[in-house]
């Protein structure tokens, strides 16, 4: 299973609580130790592109290291990112000929990843996504722009409508604290666990 969302909608939160409850094995991206990540939040023209290339070679080698070994001792597995994010963010961010570049090698590794049973997004408005930015305190992160989260929201719903290969569902969490309301994590857990979901994209209202 992964666990999708824009920045700040929770994904690595949900993700977390789901396999602490299931036992499931969690593969959290890295990206703490990054280091074009602030400079990036403060000059996206010049640091875009090794940003980009770093985080396709670390979600890469994760991916290799800790999905595509067995793993005996849990349950299943659920990660809070999918190797598609590498494109998405990277056309968002990056320059047309970049692009281009960076597009040729992603294609080349995303022929050899595998694909997920389910594939969940959190989609929360940005008045909220900001909001929880800001509380949760990461100095680089606090000169995000609504309009950057605009364009990441947008490169996310159009690399939906492409998806043929496994479902999608897409979970509205906007009038919803699964956090810290017991009730309403319960009620996400029914949604992502007794459920058929079909090949395409699903959507979820939850209120």
């Amino acid at each position: 299973m992964v666990i999708e969302g824009n920045i700040g909608a929770g994904k690595t939160t949900l993700a977390s609580m789901i396999a602490e409850e299931f036992n499931a094995k969690l593969v959290l991206e890295q990206f703490a130790d990054n280091p074009f990540l602030p400079k990036f939040y403060k000059d996206q023209d010049r640091y875009s592109f090794p940003l980009e290339l770093s985080f396709l070679a670390d979600r890469y080698n994760q991916i290799k290291n800790q999905i595509l070994n067995p793993d005996l001792f849990h349950t299943f597995l659920v990660a809070d990112y999918y190797f598609a994010k590498s494109s998405i963010f990277a056309q968002n961010t990056l320059k047309e000929d970049e692009y281009r570049l960076f597009r040729q090698i992603f294609d080349i590794i995303f022929e050899t990843m595998p694909k997920p049973d389910l594939y969940v997004y959190l989609h929360s408005n940005t008045d909220k996504l900001m909001q929880n930015i800001k509380n949760r305190g990461r100095e680089y992160e606090q000169n995000i722009q609504p309009e950057y989260l605009e364009k990441i929201k947008t490169g996310y719903f159009s690399f939906f409508k492409r998806v043929n290969n496994f479902p999608v569902l897409v979970i509205d969490i906007n009038n919803i604290d699964f956090v810290e309301n017991t009730d309403d994590y319960q009620h996400l857990r029914e949604v992502l666990f007794n459920s058929d979901y079909k090949l395409g994209i699903n959507r979820v209202i939850m209120e």
